[in-house]
């Protein structure tokens, strides 16, 4: 009977192969088809970079070649699946008959499915789940011979462990591998190899039915290798641990050996699963970038510093050569890239605005400018900025309070440009966050109290570099595509290139950064940004230290660094300089490592002319001008005006206390620097005696205008305060 049965199954399914074979691939074509859940960054030249999960539904790794599994896997397969495997042609015809009759008796069996056939089944749109009944088996006998004829027999093997699903999301000898085991399918052994194996028959048993199978494949396959007869010790334990770590359905446990190094542009540009996409990242320089911004926050950890991002940016191409957006472990909110993420500028603005001043001829970087005490009215208020440190430099060069970032003499530069046109030229330079227009940040916009990314100082910095020339910037070769979806980060990708400025004054202010002299006064002649090669560079510390930022460039590279908390706490005595200058400094040496950056030549419409200060506030120097500005003599506009009015402020209203004898009250008028023995002061154009650097003041009710005068007269300064007196608590029966 059961060759009878035999006999019917092959003619029924030799009727079926024909049929059949309209509806299943080529081997080439489940290759090119299959898809693993992971996506890959990859670098310039191929080399992975990172490689994150998008398909969330089944783990499926890269393909895996059959020369790439382990003969103990291989082995364990053939004993526990289809031991007639290479003698028979699809079919096992004695299995499936004798199957076939003891499903007409209703017993219980073993299923008759070679692997070709369950291949089959794994080939089809929608897998069968559950056992088939004779006809669906018939059919499939009818595939498998059609599979067999066109498919070579490894071949077979090879995408059936490909394919095959092992438990809970892991599909795939490679998934499987690497998530159970934590190893390559190459380096499964025989025990790996037969609780795989026994997974195969039940991916859901439990613990002990799937130690008890494994042991009977595992001595069934030493038999088949005549080495003996093994012992099942240790095959439990091996077991639970794997189940233990491994298959968690939906876990997300990463079962790639790639670096992981760009955790913030894979989630940025990776979509589809499978993907291999090509940046213009330099592998190399990726790592070595992240590692120097790890090393330089470890020293910064006492200091209240977890936070880190680096930007590396090809002058010539716009290419991104490393991204790195955040410290990764080191951080509480390794999430947040600092890449695009929004800080305060700080200092890292004054190159623009001095760039622009000297384009529209309203400075030179020899022009003097006055560093001391100012007070500017405003809508709210005055405005009254300060020093990084309390000392003030009487008259310097533009050359000087930039190199050595002044505050003051910046705002007197914004005060000559205004806000509203430097706020125009920071928009032209990729600033697209400040979306308010000049007027609401005013005059502290000269010390940067906007917000801004790294993505567009890095890029306004590498304009800079370009001689004023704005151009996108890219991170897919070939392709203007944009990793960010938030408009402020996508302006960086997209935009016709444009002039942002002059290419004169951008050399000029390139040449300032440069020079170590110029910020000698402030940074000393040794710090992180004295480098042996040429190149331009400005720090920048935000309010409180809650950011520092070091940013520069050679003729070649454009390297940008932020160091602070995502959280926006600040930082413990932790100053551009201290603390992302040190990362800048490393990676622009790696970058310069046998080159020797060199600066580069001028371009037309500059000229260089010695210049004398007088009085003598700097030493006599060549200086760079844009043709038609250049002079050989520089003057202070005041000689010595220096004497500033420092106290009161203008504006300032002063309240008599009524608990205190009038005549024990004073005012203490203070002037910045030395004031010249022949300045008088006078309130309310009446003599007040001669001008002291603190003079006390007997105050009287009423408005009052208080002057400084020269010998001849004309005023230097001048504010406006009022003094009012304020009626005693006591007087009306209340209290203090």
């Amino acid at each position: 009977m059961v060759a009878r049965l035999k006999h019917l199954l092959a003619v029924l399914a030799g009727g079926c192969m024909l049929t059949n074979a309209l509806a299943l691939p080529t081997f080439s074509d489940v290759r090119r088809d299959y898809v693993e859940s992971d996506a890959w960054l990859l670098a310039r030249d191929g080399r992975p970079l990172h490689v994150r999960r998008i398909d969330m539904t089944q783990r499926r790794l890269t393909w895996t070649r059959i020369e790439d599994i382990s003969p103990a896997m291989l082995r364990a397969l053939l004993v526990s699946e289809d031991r007639n495997f290479y003698d028979h042609a699809g079919v096992d015809w004695g299995a499936a008959a004798a199957s076939a009759w003891r499903n007409l008796w209703n017993r219980q069996t073993r299923g008759a499915s070679t692997l070709s056939m369950q291949l089959v089944g794994l080939l089809g749109d929608a897998p069968r789940r559950g056992r088939r009944n004779l006809t669906e088996k018939i059919g499939q006998a009818g595939s498998a011979l059609w599979l067999e004829r066109h498919w070579k027999k490894d071949e077979i093997l090879e995408a059936y462990l490909n394919l095959a699903g092992f438990r809970g999301e892991l599909v795939g000898i490679g998934a499987m591998s690497r998530g159970l085991f934590g190893k390559w399918p190459d380096g499964l052994d025989e025990r790996e190899a037969a609780l795989a194996a026994a997974l195969l028959r039940a991916p859901g048993a439990s613990t002990d039915a799937l130690v008890s199978r494994a042991c009977g494949v595992l001595k069934e396959s030493a038999r088949v290798a005549r080495r003996g007869e093994p012992t099942c010790d240790g095959l439990d334990a091996l077991a639970r641990l794997a189940l233990a770590g491994g298959l968690k359905e939906g876990s997300g446990v990463t079962t790639s050996s790639a670096p992981q190094l760009t955790p913030h542009l894979a989630a940025k540009l990776l979509a589809k699963p499978g993907e291999r996409l090509i940046t213009t990242l330099n592998a190399d320089l990726q790592a070595y970038a992240t590692t120097a911004l790890h090393r330089q926050l470890r020293e910064l950890a006492r200091q209240n510093a977890e936070d880190g991002a680096v930007l590396v940016i090809d002058n010539a191409s716009g290419d991104i050569l490393a991204w790195v957006g955040s410290s990764g472990a080191l951080s509480d909110a390794p999430a947040v890239d600092g890449v695009t993420a929004l800080r305060q500028a700080g200092s890292t603005l004054k190159p623009f605005l001095y760039g622009l001043a000297f384009e529209r001829r309203l400075l030179t970087p020899a022009s003097l400018i006055e560093d001391s005490p100012l007070s500017l009215n405003t809508t709210n208020g005055l405005y009254a900025p300060q020093n990084y440190t309390a000392a003030y430099r009487g008259w310097v060069s533009a050359r000087m309070a930039l190199g050595g970032s002044l505050n003051i003499p910046a705002v007197r530069a914004l005060v000559l440009v205004t806000p509203d046109t430097f706020h125009t030229r920071l928009k032209a330079l990729g600033y697209v966050s400040l979306t308010e227009n000049g007027d609401y940040y005013g005059y502290s916009l000269a010390l940067g109290s906007a917000d801004v990314s790294l993505l567009m100082q890095a890029n306004a910095f590498r304009t800079l570099a370009n001689r004023a020339r704005w151009s996108p910037l890219g991170v897919v070769p070939g392709k203007q595509r944009t990793p960010c979806g938030d408009p402020t980060c996508a302006a960086a990708f997209s935009g016709a290139p444009r002039a942002a400025g002059d290419a004169g004054a951008a050399f000029m202010v390139a040449d300032i950064l440069a020079d170590r002299s110029a910020r000698a006064g402030t940074f000393g002649l040794e710090s992180w940004l004295a480098t042996p090669y040429w190149a331009a560079v400005k720090t920048g510390t935000s309010k409180d230290m809650r950011d520092n930022w070091c940013i520069g460039f050679t003729r070649r590279h454009t390297v940008a660094v932020w160091v602070g908390n995502a959280s926006g706490s600040a930082m413990h005595d932790v100053s551009g300089v201290s603390g992302a200058a040190p990362v800048w400094r490393e990676i622009m040496d790696w970058l310069s490592a046998g080159d020797h950056p060199v600066p580069e030549a001028p371009p037309p419409g500059i000229v260089r002319t010695v210049v004398e200060f007088e009085p003598a506030h700097e030493p006599r120097r060549e200086e760079w001008f844009l043709r038609g500005t250049e002079t050989r003599r520089m003057r202070a506009a005041l000689p010595g005006a220096l004497g500033r009015i420092v106290s009161p402020r203008d504006g300032s209203v002063i309240a008599l206390d009524p608990d205190i004898p009038v005549l024990r009250q004073r005012v203490r008028i203070a002037l910045a620097g030395q004031p010249d023995p022949a300045w008088r002061l006078r309130m309310d154009g009446q003599p007040l005696g001669p001008a002291r650097s603190v003079t006390p003041w007997l105050p009287a009710p009423g408005k009052h205008t208080l002057e400084l005068v020269d010998r001849a007269g004309q005023v230097l300064d001048r504010v406006s305060l009022e003094v009012r007196a304020i009626r005693s608590g006591r007087a009306n029966g209340g209290s203090r």
